[in-house]
């Protein structure tokens, strides 16, 4: 073991039992997750949110790059008041309030850009040929080698 870490620790052992400096050693008290404050809460955060939410264009709310940063925002504050009353973050609460801030403002987003896979006959197509491929190079490479030893 290295000296200088053993040393660190004995030191931290000291100043721990001690008690040299009750600030540093104390230890955060657990909180009990108080439901209503932390809805209370949800609803500051939610307000924010929206009112961030009215200096973006109705047509732009559907295009994350124009209102990144107010939802950053909004979910740090939900995350940082759940944690700080005593709550997990997410909680059902927190989800629920979650939600129907984005049914409220995303509602009308369509669906139109939203990938789909391909049919199970074109995906089925597009999985066996680089297989087959892979397989046909592999035994071209083993007959090559194989054939060039015998020529040598």
């Amino acid at each position: 073991m290295d000296p200088n870490l053993l040393t660190l620790f004995k030191l931290s052992l000291i100043l721990d039992a001690d008690g040299a400096d009750q600030s540093f050693t104390q230890r955060p008290r657990l909180l009990q997750c108080n439901q209503t404050l932390l809805l209370l809460e949800m609803e500051r955060c939610g307000e924010r949110f929206s009112s961030d939410m009215n200096h973006v264009h109705p047509d732009d709310r559907c295009n994350l790059t124009h209102f990144i940063r107010e939802y950053h925002v909004f979910s740090f504050c939900t995350e940082m008041n759940a944690e700080r009353i005593g709550c997990f973050w997410p909680n059902p609460a927190v989800e629920r309030f979650i939600i129907s801030i984005h049914k409220h403002f995303f509602s009308n987003c369509s669906l139109e850009h939203v990938f789909i896979d391909p049919p199970d006959d074109t995906l089925t197509l597009l999985i066996l040929v680089p297989v087959f491929l892979t397989l046909a190079m592999v035994v071209l490479v083993v007959w090559c080698s194989k054939r060039s030893d015998i020529l040598a």
